[in-house]
């Protein structure tokens, strides 16, 4: 009879490890994405969206996306205030502005930093890149990008493209988002990173 119960026990066990979903993705950074957003604590989708989710769509990674970039520091930047998607306006300062080549062209950036976290120990070097760009309301989402970077101690400073994510309020409008100023556009497509949430 113990025997039987044991055997019923593993069986049950290796029936659950199997139900399991396993984290999806391509690359640690994808992975990383679909884990937070599996995870209630931290995602952005709304409780009825959760319960369905399977995972994040993906643009293949591309090595050709990460680029070095010259960066030209703006120092005498002012302060501004960066419209969002609600009546909140965020205080962000322009930090600089990043050049480079992308699919055969040259194209430049600006990046930006956000006055309000700078107090954060894990934030002082934290840049902050939205951008636009021709797969937007194709296959990516239409108002935009955003981008991650950190302050470089040199000229250049390293992109990767590949970990372009959308705005939280694709997935529940309640959150409050920076809008992509229309200068920061690149004319040509990005096919890197996240691509436009699709329920499922």
């Amino acid at each position: 009879m113990q025997r039987i119960a044991l055997l019923a026990l593993m069986c049950l066990q290796l029936s659950c490890s199997q139900n399991k979903r396993i984290v999806q993705g391509e690359t640690e950074w994808q992975r990383k994405m679909n884990a937070e957003f599996k995870d209630a604590s931290k995602s952005p989708l709304k409780n009825k969206d959760l319960k369905t989710f399977e995972g994040l769509d993906f643009f293949k990674f591309d090595s050709a996306y990460v680029v070095t970039a010259k960066l030209i520091r703006t120092p005498d930047a002012q302060p501004f205030k960066m419209k969002t998607t609600t009546s909140r306006l965020a205080n962000y300062r322009q930090y600089g502005i990043m050049t480079f080549e992308m699919n055969g062209a040259a194209h430049e950036l600006k990046i930006y930093q956000n006055i309000d976290i700078l107090d954060d120990p894990e934030y002082v070097d934290y840049l902050f890149i939205p951008y636009l760009d021709d797969t937007n309301g194709d296959t990516s989402y239409g108002g935009g990008r955003y981008v991650e970077g950190r302050i470089p101690e040199g000229d250049t400073i390293i992109i990767d493209f590949n970990t372009t994510y959308n705005p939280y309020c694709v997935y529940n409008e309640g959150f409050s988002c920076p809008i992509v100023p229309r200068e920061n556009y690149l004319a040509t497509k990005v096919e890197a990173g996240m691509k436009n949430y699709k329920k499922h």
